[in-house]
């Protein structure tokens, strides 16, 4: 992933493409499967989808490690 001032707005996107990250969640949530997206978008690999995913899932659970539980 990359985020360039003054390339897609600044929005973080697949390294050496236009296609905003975003995109891929918004697929997602669509139904697309995976694969799918990587058909439909040409330029981005299904180790750059896993790097995206897996970078959302280390986030998250540093996220949580630090919240307050729930009582």
């Amino acid at each position: 992933m990359e985020s360039v001032p003054g390339k897609v707005s600044g929005n973080w996107v697949f390294k050496g493409t236009r296609l905003p990250v975003y995109s891929l969640f918004e697929n997602l949530e669509a139904g697309a499967t995976i694969h799918d997206f990587i058909k439909w978008f040409g330029g981005v690999d299904e180790s750059q989808v896993k790097a995206v995913l897996e970078h959302v899932v280390q986030d998250l659970r540093a996220k949580t490690a630090h919240a307050n539980p729930i009582r």
